[in-house]
C-alpha cells in the first residue's frame, strides 16, 4: 500500500503566496496545470490548493497573519521553454532571465509571477 495519494510524488513544492487564486490561474494558463484539491479559507482566501503540472503536484496557500508570503524558486522542465516563457510574459510575469543555453544541455530562463514565485523553466536541447 502506498503512503501517498495515487498520482502524487513523495516531494511536492509548497508555496505560501499573496493571491493564491491568481497563482493557480497563472499556473493553469502558463503550464496547462490541472486544478486538484481546493480548500477555502476565510475572507475568500485559499487555505490549501493543489495543481498538477505534468507529473508533479504543486501545493499552495494564501499568506495570512503568522504565515507570510515566502519568495520561492521552482524549476520545471518543459517541452518548449520559449513558448512557456512567452505565455508567462503575456500574463505580466517579470523577466528574471530570458531563455538561453549557458554551457550545459539546457536552454533555461526565469520569470517571477505576481505572487512572488520565481519559475525557472528549461528544455534539454542537447
Amino acid at each position: 500500500m502506498a503512503f501517498e495519494p495515487d498520482g502524487y510524488t513523495s516531494v511536492a513544492p509548497y508555496l505560501t503566496v499573496n493571491g493564491a487564486q491568481g497563482t493557480i490561474d497563472f499556473l493553469i494558463y502558463v503550464f496547462e496545470a490541472q486544478s486538484l484539491r481546493m480548500i477555502p479559507g476565510s475572507e475568500g482566501k485559499i487555505a490549501h490548493g493543489e495543481v498538477r503540472i505534468d507529473d508533479t503536484v504543486v501545493m499552495l496557500t494564501d499568506a495570512v497573519e503568522g504565515w507570510p508570503a515566502t519568495p520561492s524558486h521552482v524549476h520545471i522542465y518543459v517541452k518548449d521553454v520559449d513558448a512557456i516563457f512567452e505565455r508567462a510574459l503575456a500574463l505580466g510575469a517579470a523577466i528574471v532571465k530570458r531563455p538561453t543555453q549557458d554551457g550545459d544541455a539546457d536552454k533555461r530562463g526565469g520569470f517571477t509571477d505576481a505572487g512572488g514565485t520565481t519559475w525557472w523553466v528549461s528544455t534539454q536541447v542537447e
